[in-house]
């Protein structure tokens, strides 16, 4: 069953409603009888994995042709 409060009860108690959110209970937060958030303990950060896919550029494609030297120009 979750734990239902209005937002002057949060404000008042939110060091325990934290405590209850962080042992699993559910603690929803409520304006004018409204349901507006729920209160959800954070996990540990997710580790991030390098890139984003495995590719392969043939030696042919033009990502490999010099530059024209008007682009390097642009550069200097």
């Amino acid at each position: 069953m979750a734990t239902v409060v209005n937002t002057l009860e949060a404000k008042t108690r939110l060091s325990r409603l934290i405590a209850l959110a962080e042992a699993g209970e559910e603690v929803i937060v409520a304006r004018a009888g409204k349901p507006v958030v729920r209160l959800v303990p954070v996990g540990p950060p997710r580790r991030r994995e390098f890139g984003f896919g495995a590719f392969d550029i043939s030696p042919e494609h033009p990502f490999f042709e010099p530059l024209p030297a008007e682009e390097i120009a642009r550069w200097e």
